[in-house]
């Protein structure tokens, strides 16, 4: 019987909200990730993008699926497309987590991963969010913690979004047919430039932090000197142009979706 919801990334920041969405809502869960952890009312399976012996299992009894690029990837396509394979081929619904603003050149990795879940003939959903908020609590939080945020994004704004809004997204997409055969942007409700984070960071904290707008280089020596591979780590720099030509500064309807904000949460200097 196929009436599971596969979960790629089920531990993950956004695969771990939506997990518990799901089974809020009382659906059967397959949460999958690489070890395998055993997540409250799911059932969890061992899933690797890089070791294709572990689709066909996660994918048993499976009508519909979650999936979320992993980071550090650079070949997204390669990585990826076994998947969507094995989920075309078993006639499992679709809900894949792209990136906003692919759709505007078909040459995009990302936006060819969307054109082939298009046209494969199964129900799906493509979503887009923009930046996360909770980079500042992640991957920009050691220079936070030192009291600045140091990226290559000039005075560019992005409507940063919360990783449970995008589980939520996720959830009703996964949860109903009134979304198939639809790509949605999603956004948090306002355009903040770096320098606005930093200002609304250091009100929530009680710690100064600034911004510091640096060129590419500079970005990749820094990501490199703490050991992040220079292809990655010039990828990364790249996907800071759209932010620098103001195209991740739109914001997307809120009648879909909730909107939680968790930009600055003042716990970020408790660690």
């Amino acid at each position: 019987m196929t009436n599971k919801i596969l979960v790629l990334g089920a531990t993950g920041n956004i695969g771990k909200p939506l997990t518990e969405a799901l089974v809020a809502k009382g659906e059967k869960v397959k949460a999958a990730s690489r070890t395998g952890k055993a997540v409250a009312g799911a059932e969890s399976v061992v899933f690797d993008f890089t070791d294709l012996s572990t689709i066909e299992n996660a994918f048993e009894g499976v009508d519909r699926v979650y999936i979320m690029v992993p980071t550090g990837h650079i070949d997204v396509v390669s990585l990826v497309t076994p998947v969507l394979d094995v989920a075309i081929k078993k006639g499992v619904k679709i809900v894949l987590q792209s990136v906003l603003g692919v759709d505007a050149d078909d040459n995009i990795p990302y936006r060819q991963l969307e054109l082939k879940v298009e046209r494969s003939g199964v129900p799906f959903v493509i979503l887009r969010p923009n930046w996360f908020s909770d980079n500042f609590h992640t991957f920009w939080l050691a220079g936070i913690k030192q009291g600045v945020i140091a990226v290559p994004a000039a005075q560019g704004k992005s409507s940063f979004i919360d990783v449970r809004d995008i589980a939520e997204s996720a959830a009703a997409a996964l949860t109903t047919a009134a979304f198939d055969r639809n790509a949605f942007n999603l956004t948090g409700p306002e355009a903040l430039s770096y320098a606005d984070a930093a200002e609304k960071l250091s009100k929530a904290s009680g710690h100064a932090i600034q911004y510091q707008a640096i060129d590419d280089d500079t970005f990749v020596g820094i990501l490199t000197g703490v050991g992040v591979p220079k292809d990655y780590a010039s990828f990364l720099a790249s996907i800071f142009y759209p932010v620098r030509e103001g195209w991740t500064a739109l914001t997307s309807s809120p009648k879909l979706f909730s909107v939680k904000v968790s930009l600055a949460p003042s716990e970020i200097f408790r660690n």
